[in-house]
C-alpha cells in the first residue's frame, strides 16, 4: 500500500481518463494529470494576484458613514469622497438581510458603508442604532501607540539596557551577570502548559476569526501570527493587527521574528507593556527565504550567540511573564541540533520549548521525527517541552504520545486547518465527521468572524473573502470520514479522485481556485470585476 496516497471507497472514485475534458468542481484532482509533465508544484505562488484594493476616492468619508448630513470633515485635504447620493448610488448591492455585527453590538459602526447596511439604516438613510452605551470593539489597535511608535518617541531604555549589557559581556565571554540572569522557571508567573493543545502560530492563516473557530472546538492555548520586530518597532498598523486577541482566547501569546539582540528585545518589551499577551514566542522555525536570508528564522540556529543574546535579553524584559522558543530539529536534514539547544534555554530563561520533528532543509517534505522529539523532551531538566508535526487525527496524537511519552503538550498547524474540530476528536478520544452543510456552517461562521474583525465595509468583505480563500487552499484536503476506505487520512498522504455524497460535498474538495471563490460568493456575494485568486502555496491548487 502506498503510503503517499488516501485510499477512498471504491462506491466515491473517479476514473479519469487523460484526454477527458474535466468540468470545474467535478474531479478534485484534476492537476494530478498534468504533474508528470510539470512536475512537482512546491514553494510559494510569488507572483499572485494582488490583494482586492478599493480606490481611496471611491471610498465615503468617515464623517459621513453615519449618513448625518451636518457632520463636517476636518481635514481640509481629505481624499475621500464626500458625496453621499453618488456613494450610495454607485455602491455594490448589500450581501444579506442581516448585519452581523449590528445584530452583536447594537450599532454598526460602518454605517452607509456597511455591505448589509439595509438592516440598520432608516428611511432617511440614517445609521440606526445607539453610539454610546453598546458593546465596543474587543481589543481595539492603540493609535496613539503607533504613532508615538512612528515617531520613535517611545522609551525603550529597559530593552535598550539590556542589549547593551548583553554585547559587553558577550565580548568578555562572562555571561554571568546578575543583571542578564533572569529568575529560574519556577520563579516565573505560573502557567500550567501541561497536557495542553496548542494552535501553532500560522502565518496568514492563523488569523483571529480561525482562531476563534479552533477555540470553540477546543484548543486549550493560541499563539498569533509571526510578527516582524522591525514593522512592530515601526508602528505598522497590519504588524499590530497580529497582536489582536479575542476574549474567548485565555492562554493567547504572540510570536515575534528577529534577527538582532536589541531590535528583539525592544519589540519584547512594547509588546509586554502595551499588548495583551500571556506569553511572548520567538520563532527558530521559519523557512523561507526571505526570512532565512536576513538571518531570522530558522537561520538563528545557526547564530547561536546572536541567539542567547535575544533568549536572555527577551526573558529578562518579560519579568513574570514566559517567554518560549518554537524551532525546527535544525537546519538541515542530517544535523540535528535541538536536542542541544534545549538544555541551553533553559539555561538562557525560556519558560517553554517547542519542537518542530522537521529540519528546516526538509520544509514539510518529511514525516515528522518524533523520536526526535522525544530526545529533546529528555534533555529538558525542569521547562516544559512541546511536540509537534503530522497530527490530523486522535490516533496521530495517541502514536505521538506514545513516541514521546516526555514531552508536556502538543502543538497542532496543518492538521487544525484541515480539520479544525482535531482538537475535540482528542479531548473526546473519537472521530468526527462532520457533514458537508456543517463544515459550510463552520465557513459561514468564520465569514460572521471575519467581518467583525476585518469590517463589514467593502474593504473588509474583500478582506474577509482573501482569508477565507487561503484556508479554503487547506480545508479541501479533508476527506470525509464515510469515505476512507483505510481510515484515518494521513496528513502527507493525497486522495484518489473521488466524487463526494451530494455536490456540496464534491465542490467543499475541490483544488480548483474557481470553486473555492464560488463558495465565497454563496457566503459575501459576487467578487468584484477582475478578482483572481491563488493560494499563497503551490502545493495547494492549480489555477
Amino acid at each position: 500500500m502506498d503510503p503517499g496516497v488516501c485510499y477512498i471507497k471504491p462506491e466515491f472514485l473517479v476514473e479519469v481518463q487523460k484526454n477527458a475534458e474535466i468540468k470545474l468542481g467535478e474531479y478534485p484532482e484534476k492537476h494530478d494529470l498534468e504533474k508528470k509533465k510539470k512536475g512537482k508544484r512546491r514553494g510559494q505562488n510569488k507572483n499572485r494576484p494582488a490583494p482586492y484594493k478599493m480606490k481611496r476616492e471611491l471610498q465615503l468619508c468617515s464623517s459621513l458613514v453615519n449618513g448625518d448630513d451636518s457632520s463636517t470633515c476636518t481635514y481640509p485635504k481629505c481624499i475621500y469622497l464626500h458625496d453621499v447620493k453618488k456613494y450610495l448610488e454607485e455602491k455594490p448591492k448589500d450581501i444579506g438581510e442581516s448585519c452581523y455585527i449590528y445584530s452583536q453590538t447594537g450599532h454598526c459602526q460602518y454605517g452607509l458603508t456597511c455591505r448589509y447596511a439595509e438592516n440598520h439604516l432608516d428611511e432617511e438613510k440614517k445609521n440606526l442604532g445607539a453610539t454610546e452605551g453598546v458593546r465596543k470593539p474587543f481589543n481595539p489597535i492603540d493609535i496613539e501607540l503607533l504613532t508615538i511608535l512612528r515617531k520613535r518617541q517611545y522609551n525603550l531604555d529597559r530593552s535598550k539596557k539590556l542589549s547593551r549589557k548583553w554585547r559587553r559581556e558577550s565580548s568578555r565571554d562572562t555571561l554571568q551577570t546578575q543583571y542578564l540572569i533572569p529568575e529560574r522557571p519556577a520563579e516565573r508567573k505560573r502557567i500550567d502548559f501541561r497536557n495542553k493543545l496548542f494552535l501553532s502560530p500560522l502565518t496568514t492563516v492563523g488569523n483571529l476569526p480561525f482562531r476563534r473557530i479552533c477555540k470553540e472546538y477546543g484548543a486549550d492555548v493560541t499563539c498569533g501570527e509571526m510578527a516582524c520586530v522591525v514593522p512592530l518597532l515601526n508602528g505598522a498598523k497590519q504588524e499590530w493587527a497580529l497582536t489582536k486577541r479575542h476574549p474567548t482566547e485565555d492562554l493567547f501569546g504572540v510570536q515575534i521574528c528577529g534577527n538582532k539582540v536589541n531590535l528583539v528585545a525592544g519589540a519584547t518589551q512594547i509588546l509586554t507593556e502595551k499588548a495583551n499577551v500571556d506569553f511572548v514566542d520567538l520563532n527558530l522555525g521559519c523557512p523561507i527565504d526571505l526570512i532565512y536570508k536576513q538571518g531570522a528564522g530558522s537561520a538563528l540556529i545557526r547564530r547561536q550567540n546572536v541567539l542567547e543574546g535575544i533568549v536572555r535579553s527577551c526573558a529578562a524584559v518579560l519579568g513574570d511573564k514566559p517567554f518560549t522558543v518554537k524551532t525546527r530539529t535544525g537546519v538541515y536534514a542530517d544535523k540535528s541540533v535541538a536536542h542541544e539547544l534545549v538544555p541551553k534555554f533553559e539555561e538562557w530563561g525560556a519558560s517553554l520549548v517547542t519542537i518542530h520533528g522537521r529540519s528546516r532543509e526538509q520544509r514539510y517534505t518529511k514525516n515528522a521525527d518524533w523520536k526526535y522529539i522525544e530526545e529533546c523532551a529528555k534533555a529538558a531538566k525542569e521547562i516544559p517541552v512541546i511536540g509537534n508535526g503530522d497530527i490530523l487525527s486522535f490516533e496521530d496524537y495517541l502514536e505521538a504520545r506514545e513516541a514521546a511519552p516526555h514531552i508536556s503538550g502538543t502543538m497542532i498547524g496543518r492538521g487544525a486547518l484541515i480539520k479544525p474540530w482535531l482538537f475535540q476528536e482528542i479531548k473526546e478520544q473519537r472521530h468526527m465527521d462532520p457533514s458537508a452543510t456543517e463544515r459550510f456552517d463552520m465557513m459561514k461562521k468564520f465569514v460572521n468572524y471575519g467581518l467583525e474583525h476585518w469590517g463589514s465595509d467593502t474593504k473588509g468583505v474583500e478582506n474577509t473573502r482573501r482569508f477565507l480563500l487561503e484556508w479554503q487552499s487547506f480545508l479541501y484536503r479533508y476527506v470525509p470520514y464515510g469515505l476512507l476506505e483505510h481510515p484515518p487520512q494521513k496528513i502527507n498522504a493525497r486522495p484518489n479522485t473521488y466524487r463526494g455524497r451530494d455536490d456540496l460535498e464534491t465542490l467543499l474538495a475541490s483544488n480548483n481556485c474557481a470553486d473555492w471563490i464560488k463558495l465565497s460568493e454563496r457566503l459575501l456575494g459576487p467578487v468584484p470585476d477582475g478578482f483572481q485568486f491563488l493560494p499563497k502555496h503551490k502545493a495547494n491548487s492549480y489555477g
